[in-house]
Order: C-alpha cells, then sequence, then structure tokens
C-alpha cells in the first residue's frame, strides 16, 4: 500500500493563513485575561450602561496589545543579536511602578496601559455564569411547563420529503450496491430511502421567584446605588439564560417599600430615611398572595448601605427569620460606601443562625462579582442547572 500524495497548497505557506493562526491565538489569550479580570470587568460602567449593544468594550489591565517597542535609552542599536538568547528571554518589559490615576494632582509616574477587547455581552455572561446556579432547588408539585420543543426519535422508511436523512440513505445505498458487487456510479432506489422522525416533547422545571428588594433612601449614594443595580443587572440577566422559568419581582423601599417595573428598578432613585423591615414586610405579602411556597422555590435577595433606623433592627429581625421559613435561600449584600460607619443592619443580623441565610460586604466595585459567586454557587452535586 503506497503513501497518499502529500499536496501542499498555497494556503499552507500564506502569511494570510499565519495571520489568522495568530489572531486565534490572541483571541484566546484576550478570552484568558478576561476570566482572569472578571471582578474588575463585572463592574464595568460600559457594560452595565450598555443600552442594549451586542457587543461592549472591556479593559483587560493584564494583556497588551502586541507590537515592537524601542529602547531609546541605549547608546548603541543593531540589527542583530549576540547569538546569547533563548526562548522565554525577555525583551522588553514595561516598568511596573507606574500608578497613575492615583491621589490628588498632577503625577510625575508612568501610567499602567490597558487593551481594549470587543466581547459581545452573551460571552461574556457565559464567562461569569459558568459555575453559577441557583441553590437548593427542589422540584415543587405544580410545575409549570418551560418549553416545548421538537426533539429526534427514530429512523424510518417512510416518511416526506423534508424529514429526509441523506446521510443514512447514502450510507444504505453504499451498503447495498456493495452486497450486490455493484461497480457502476452510486444509484439510489426507493428501498435505500430514510427519514427521520420528530415529535414535540414538553420540558418542565420546578418554579421558582425571586425578590430583587433594592435600599433607595437618601443614605444611598451615587456610588451605592451603582454597586446594588451592577449587582441586580448581572443577576437578572443570570436568571434568564440560564431558566427558563423564574419570575422575578422587583420591590425598592426608602422608609416604605413598593413593588416597580423592572424598568423602574434601574433608573429610578429616591430619598428620605430608611426602614429596611419595610421590604422584608412587602416581600412577605407577595409570597403569600402569588407564590405559595409549596409551589414555588423562593429566593429573596436585599442590596442596601445598611444605615437603617435602630429602632426598626429588631422587625428586620422578625421578618427576616419569617422569610426564611418559605424561602429556599435569602441573600443579604451590605454595600460599605467610601465614608466610615458602623453598620447597624449587618450587626443586627449576626444574631440570625439559619444556614440559608447569606450575607456580603461589598467594598468597591471589584465586590460585585464575589457577591455572585457567593450567592449562586452550588455545593458539589447539588441541582439547580438548566434542565
Amino acid at each position: 500500500m503506497t503513501e497518499p500524495n502529500l499536496i501542499i497548497t498555497r494556503e499552507d505557506w500564506s502569511l494570510h493563513r499565519k495571520g489568522e493562526i495568530d489572531r486565534q491565538r490572541h483571541r484566546e489569550k484576550v478570552r484568558e485575561a478576561i476570566k482572569k479580570n472578571l471582578a474588575d470587568i463585572v463592574s464595568e460602567e460600559s457594560i452595565i450602561m450598555h443600552d442594549g449593544r451586542k457587543i461592549v468594550k472591556v479593559p483587560i489591565r493584564s494583556l497588551h496589545e502586541y507590537h515592537f517597542r524601542y529602547d531609546f535609552n541605549k547608546q548603541k542599536h543593531a540589527g542583530q543579536g549576540d547569538g546569547s538568547s533563548k526562548q522565554g528571554d525577555v525583551v522588553y518589559s514595561e516598568p511596573k511602578t507606574g500608578q497613575g490615576g492615583q491621589g490628588q494632582g498632577a503625577g510625575d509616574e508612568p501610567g499602567v496601559d490597558y487593551y481594549e477587547a470587543d466581547i459581545t455581552v452573551d460571552e461574556l455572561a457565559e464567562m461569569i455564569f459558568e459555575d453559577l446556579g441557583l441553590p437548593n432547588l427542589e422540584q415543587k408539585k405544580k410545575p409549570e411547563m418551560a418549553s416545548d420543543a421538537l426533539e429526534f426519535r427514530d429512523i424510518r422508511k417512510k416518511g416526506i420529503s423534508s424529514n429526509i436523512d441523506r446521510k443514512r440513505t447514502i450510507m444504505e445505498a453504499i451498503k447495498r450496491s456493495a452486497m450486490k458487487g455493484e461497480d457502476e456510479a452510486l444509484v439510489i432506489t426507493p428501498e435505500d430511502l430514510r427519514f427521520k422522525t420528530w415529535e414535540v416533547t414538553y420540558k418542565y422545571e420546578s418554579n421558582a421567584v425571586v425578590l430583587a428588594m433594592m435600599d433607595t433612601s437618601g443614605s444611598m449614594g451615587p456610588f451605592e446605588k451603582y454597586i446594588a443595580r451592577s449587582f441586580f443587572f448581572w443577576m437578572v440577566r443570570f436568571l434568564r439564560t440560564k431558566y427558563n422559568n423564574v419570575h422575578i419581582v422587583f420591590l425598592a423601599h426608602h422608609t416604605e417599600a413598593k413593588e416597580t417595573t423592572e424598568e423602574e428598578f434601574f433608573t429610578k432613585g429616591a430619598s428620605g430615611g430608611t426602614r429596611c423591615s419595610s421590604a422584608y414586610k412587602l416581600a412577605l405579602e407577595v409570597i403569600e398572595t402569588r407564590y405559595s411556597p409549596v409551589d414555588y422555590n423562593i429566593y429573596a435577595f436585599h442590596f442596601s448601605d445598611g444605615d437603617n433606623l435602630s429602632s426598626d433592627n429588631e422587625n428586620c429581625i422578625k421578618y427576616m427569620n419569617e422569610l426564611l421559613q418559605v424561602c429556599n435561600m435569602v441573600g443579604y449584600g451590605e454595600i460599605e460606601g467610601p465614608y466610615y460607619y458602623t453598620s447597624t443592619l449587618r450587626n443586627a443580623f449576626k444574631k440570625i443562625q439559619n444556614d440559608k441565610f447569606t450575607c456580603v460586604t461589598v467594598k468597591d466595585k471589584s465586590g460585585v462579582y464575589p457577591a455572585l459567586k457567593k450567592f449562586f454557587s452550588l455545593s458539589p452535586g447539588q441541582p439547580g442547572e438548566k434542565t
């Protein structure tokens, strides 16, 4: 048996092909760098405020675009090396002392360059939500129909022409010709035809409702509101990406709580004092009237700066314990602003001893991603993935 002839095409040595390989390798490095920078990227304003655009720019501070740099401080320049270099040697490295943009006044240190990469919001969401899910998800008595889909069921000899399986039909013709020892051109006969059969199937999922509660009182400044909205932005996208059937209820509060539309939740602010118990009380009323724990998996998440009326703390503990009796999980996120203060609500919640209660503290923008990971992490073997 002779070796087949090796045919070399123009594409094998084309510089265009080499460029495409380099671009693919660069895209892989960009993707790896994005994953390493997720904590910083998640709360980027260009993403949170992307206004429905499918492609956004994300800064990657650990990746530089490839290009030659010349060291003009050297007295001599040559076009060749001395032969002592080896693979892995650093030809030129950026100085690591630059910390531009920090402190007051004009700095005298060089800044740290970063690379801006284009990525679709869906690709970014896929990376962020890779290991996330609704914890403690249970099958309820009254599941809703999540979706209907056509599923392949069988191969048959009879069917409509639009369902013909070309590959299996040709294989049948080849087998028939081989068995008969026919050498002429392949001819497909009616007995060779094979058709796919499809059936409409219905998939069911356990019902779930998520109550999103946000403090909109006067103590929530621009920074605190941005952090809260950043978390809920990704939470909403996560739920709609990974689950077919999740209800989301938006509750905003100051001294009083009210149910809002999604648009109002993310765009409208308020002022005045803070009574966090009003949100928990309204959440319990929503659950009682619309979402029975018998039929629904229930999750509640609240973000606040923790600056609550001291006289309201006992009510918060009371209603929080009531929520924990009907919810699969309750999460409380407290945002520490740029000023120093002693939280009253977080300290009050130290009295709560329940495995279904999770508390996080967010001190800056990079804390949004860890909050998502903590609230939506799944234990090994724990159900919660999309089916």
